[in-house]
């Protein structure tokens, strides 16, 4: 049984829950605390835990050979201990301050006895041998990715694509040693696929001493995520790829724009896909004083975080969606306080349908603090900006046709194998036909501008774009061959990406010139039209 047709499996247990009243939203969060409890089971009973993690009444064993009602009055009770650390009587059942923040306030859904015992067999009769061939953690993972792909709802719409991590880890090339952070940590993908990298280079931190070890188990990776469930699944997350982290665990809970993220120690590098959208949009508020750029721009205040908190000569890669690159007024002034601190070295335009959220195109900012000759330099960092096009003439990624690795090869080996973008570089590549593509109106008709792999300076950046970062010379063919227009629903979600964040953008600039309760009213007017809740306006 491979580890598609056991993450297949474990989805289809969701129509078991689904006669229970519980959406799809709720499914992973009640799936994987009965799947934690197997997992650490399985691990332990292989010889890969040492010492069972979960305390002695609160194990799958203890569930798995009871039924009826007495399985589901258990089962309450285990949830109940592992959140606490008590049992009914009182009595301390474990001190344990992860386990109890991995099962803070879980309580199940399930109301009918059957189905929780319908849940605990089918989770036994999985060939969990072939799971641990590939990893428990990289099963766990298949099943949040699956989530995403399916729900298209909530956090999960911009799960970020796992050949995406992948290739920017690569490029950034983390290092045993290094404090690595993400302020915006969801499930952990970034913090997990940077320690595989570790450990895939350091035969499993068998070439590391004692101290080093404990280093890179305990205080190397720290993530941020403001959602109590996401933390949740982040944490098991991380204990199942052998993350252990500080008391609360790898990932904390908390606000990067708020209290939270001003304390954060300093990082060597910083991977992150921040939330999109406004703080007014969502339940991240920006309450940080010490940002110098005022904004309701949830990126803009994200990407003034990442490169405040780098290291000199830390590194950063970065997901942002479109308008960060190009947004006036303060974002004109973030983006030009970011080249002066920071060597913006490369940004990658991303094609779009790669995010479960169709219509939302995304880049990533690659940049290290200081110059790439002085790392304590703080100004005039930036002297050229090279720009790989994974955009144009691509085609429109989904289900039917999967962003995969093989897309970004071409582009992770013109980044060249220095982690900080120093490599010598040369433009020209013309992968994927871009030298079948037109060029952009106003741009210079060679071969070599009909490569997607082209450098400029920050003085043409200044002087010819104002400082936007909005940078293309391709033409894309779908814009003026209808036969090859992306499907109409992606289309219409384009639409509807840019309205929004148009309208957002309106609504900063009502309050800003003191007009919040028009601005109050026009939003209630489109959510009594659109029939939508305030958080989604």
């Amino acid at each position: 049984m491979t580890q598609n047709d056991i993450v297949q499996k474990l989805w289809n247990l969701c129509d078991v829950l689904k006669d229970d009243g519980i959406n799809y939203s709720d499914y992973v969060t009640e799936l994987v605390m009965l799947l934690f409890m197997k997992m650490v089971h399985e691990n332990t009973e292989s010889g890969i835990l040492k010492k069972h993690t979960l305390p002695e009444g609160c194990r799958w064993t203890d569930l798995n050979t009871k039924s009826g009602i007495n399985l589901m009055d258990s089962y309450k009770r285990v949830l109940l201990s592992l959140s606490s650390g008590k049992d009914d009587a009182g009595n301390q059942v474990h001190e344990n301050q992860l386990i109890s923040a991995i099962y803070a306030d879980a309580q199940t859904r399930l109301r009918e006895p059957r189905h929780l015992e319908q849940l605990i067999r089918s989770l036994d009769q999985i060939d969990w041998y072939s799971a641990q061939q590939d990893g428990l953690g990289d099963l766990y993972e298949g099943l949040l990715q699956k989530n995403s792909t399916e729900t298209k709802s909530g956090a999960g719409q911009y799960f970020t694509p796992r050949p995406l991590i992948n290739s920017m880890v690569r490029c950034i090339q983390p290092q045993a040693g290094e404090v690595i952070q993400d302020p915006a940590a969801g499930t952990a993908g970034f913090l997990i696929a940077a320690d595989r990298y570790i450990k895939d280079h350091t035969d499993e931190l068998f070439n590391l001493d004692a101290k080093a070890q404990n280093f890179q188990r305990n205080k190397a990776f720290l993530g941020v995520e403001l959602v109590p469930s996401t933390r949740r699944m982040a944490l098991m997350n991380c204990l199942l790829h052998g993350m252990e982290g500080d008391d609360e665990g790898v990932v904390h809970l908390g606000n990067s724009l708020g209290m939270v993220g001003a304390n954060l120690a300093k990082a060597d590098i910083i991977l992150a896909n921040p939330p999109f959208g406004s703080s007014k949009g969502g339940e991240a508020s920006i309450t940080r004083d010490d940002l110098t750029y005022k904004t309701s721009n949830k990126q803009l205040a994200f990407l003034q975080h990442i490169y405040r908190n780098l290291k000199p000569g830390g590194r950063a890669a970065v997901v942002l969606p479109d308008n960060v690159l190009f947004e006036a007024g303060v974002g004109t002034e973030v983006r030009r306080d970011l080249m002066n601190k920071c060597n913006l070295h490369t940004i990658l335009r991303l094609p779009t349908g790669i995010f479960y959220a169709q219509g939302v195109k995304t880049n990533v900012l690659f940049f290290t603090k200081g110059h790439p000759k002085d790392k304590l330099q703080d100004e005039h960092c930036t002297e050229n900006v090279w720009v790989y096009d994974l955009r144009t003439n691509m085609p429109s990624f989904g289900k039917r046709t999967p962003f995969t690795e093989e897309h970004l090869k071409p582009f992770e080996k013109v980044y060249g194998k220095k982690s900080d973008g120093s490599s010598k570089r040369n433009e020209g590549e013309w992968s994927f036909n871009a030298k079948e593509a037109d060029v952009a109106e106003g741009a210079e008709n060679s071969d070599l501008a009909k490569s997607r792999w082209r450098i400029f300076t920050r003085d043409w950046i200044r002087d010819s774009k104002g400082d936007s970062l909005d940078i293309s010379w391709l033409k894309d063919a779908d814009s003026v061959d209808a036969a090859n227009l992306p499907e109409p629903e992606i289309l219409a979600a384009e639409a509807m990406s840019e309205l929004t964040e148009a309208l957002r953008e309106i609504d900063g600039l009502m309050r800003t010139l003191g007009a919040g309760d028009e601005a109050d009213s026009q939003k209630q007017l489109l959510q009594d039209v659109l029939g939508v809740g305030s958080e989604t306006v």
